[in-house]
């Protein structure tokens, strides 16, 4: 588990008309960051997204439909986790979360069941000075894309 990513639980209630999800509200302790920007990516089964970095912005993502394989690389030079890279799986059949993605954390995902629909809220609006770009084959994070998630 890299240090400072956090996952928050979402409670789901359920009966013969559906369900109602609460995802986040202005006083978890989680967003204390507070708002900056709401967006919404639609990627297609198969498409990846890597890697995505910022300086101060955090990140909240939530994955409304489909499967994402979402994998994080800590960068920060003063992490103890410095280096090491944590990957999940977010949507459908999946425990119902939204995560907490902290600056200097490398982050992206594919694409497993689509399309799916990532929400996600920043704590800043954007900012092309804030935002950073690592080629998705970086020799030195090592990830391997193209791999499916291991089998448990």
């Amino acid at each position: 588990m890299i240090e400072g990513i956090v996952f928050k639980e979402l409670v789901t209630h359920r009966d013969e008309r559906g369900f109602f999800r609460e995802i986040l509200r202005v006083t978890d302790d989680f967003f204390k960051e507070g708002f900056g920007q709401w967006s919404h990516s639609l990627m297609h089964q198969g498409a990846a997204k890597a890697w995505h970095i910022h300086k101060s912005q955090i990140d909240w993502w939530y994955v409304v439909g489909g499967v994402l394989k979402v994998a994080l690389h800590d960068t920060r030079p003063n992490s103890p986790t410095r280096r090491e890279t944590m990957e999940f799986l977010m949507g459908d059949h999946q425990p119902p979360v939204i995560v907490r993605i902290p600056p200097g954390v490398a982050h992206g995902c594919k694409c497993l069941s689509g399309p799916a629909h990532l929400f996600y809220i920043t704590s800043n609006v954007y900012n092309p000075a804030d935002e950073g770009r690592i080629p998705h084959d970086d020799r030195e994070i090592g990830y391997d894309w193209t791999a499916n998630p291991p089998i448990k």
